[in-house]
């Protein structure tokens, strides 16, 4: 009885991790858009990326 219990309890848990990474990764807004372009406004410029400065003067600057 109790390897039921273990093998659920296991399954159980791998899908409720699946789903909470699966709704953490729907939460970064597109690169290019308003939302991201504010994003990166708040952000500190010292902790931006090679890329994302590129994207940002590509998608928000340069439009």
């Amino acid at each position: 009885m109790s390897l039921i219990t273990s093998s659920s309890l296991k399954i159980s848990a791998t899908v409720l991790g699946l789903v909470l990474i699966t709704s953490l990764s729907g939460c970064a807004p597109e690169v290019g858009s308003e939302k991201w372009c504010k994003q990166m406004e708040d952000k500190a410029k010292g902790d931006w990326t090679a890329n994302e400065a590129a994207d940002y003067a590509k998608h928000c600057v340069f439009k």
